[in-house]
């Protein structure tokens, strides 16, 4: 499929370069909507009062109309099986949702960016995390469990649309990350007390 993702914000170039660096580094261009300021997001009717954007996705086909939008909470990950279903329906080639995870790897529909860190350390994993790339407080799961030394495995849900299903399940139909499976009990969002309960870690 010929798409072409782009990300844009109202934060400056050094800033989403910064924000890029943080994340080991990303696969489609960053745009910065800085100067003057907000001014594509602000066309868009995406533009906060406050300055900033809201989080959203737009569809655009190759004649320039915007097919799709969707603007949500910056704490949701969209479903990205919808988004592989509107990009197909452009290019004319309608993906069931139980084939996307096949049509991926086929590369019908685009695929995400690598997953990084599949496992820590070689012991058995404790805690299955479910995560992405981009949270923040995956991030912050990753550093607790390496001070903790608790092994645990990655699942990446944006790559891996089985398991994103799961956690749609476990959260009420949204992708929440980090979602934790910690020996078959399921603790949604990093709750640094719950995980110190259910590993036996002192607080």
């Amino acid at each position: 499929m010929k798409t072409q993702v782009l990300g844009i914000s109202v934060d400056s170039k050094h800033c989403l370069k910064a924000w890029a660096e943080s994340l080991g580094g990303i696969t489609y261009p960053l745009l910065s909507d800085f100067w003057p300021h907000g001014q594509v997001a602000q066309k868009y009717g995406v533009l906060r009062p406050d300055g900033r954007s809201e989080r959203a996705i737009f569809i655009i086909d190759k004649s320039g109309v915007i097919c799709y939008v969707d603007v949500h909470n910056i704490d949701e990950q969209p479903d990205n099986n919808v988004l592989f279903r509107e990009l197909a329906a452009i290019e004319g080639v309608p993906v069931p949702e139980e084939r996307i995870p096949e049509a991926v790897a086929a590369g019908v529909v685009p695929q995400s960016a690598p997953a990084g860190q599949t496992t820590s350390g070689a012991a058995e994993p404790a805690v299955v995390m479910y995560c992405t790339d981009w949270c923040p407080a995956c991030r912050r799961a990753r550093a607790y469990f390496k001070i903790n030394d608790v092994p645990f495995e990655e699942v990446n849900i944006t790559r891996d649309r089985a398991a994103a299903a799961r956690v749609r399940a476990w959260t009420g139909g949204y992708e929440t990350t980090p979602t934790f499976d910690v020996r078959g009990t399921i603790v949604v969002n990093f709750d640094v007390d719950r995980l110190n309960e259910l590993l036996g870690i002192q607080g």
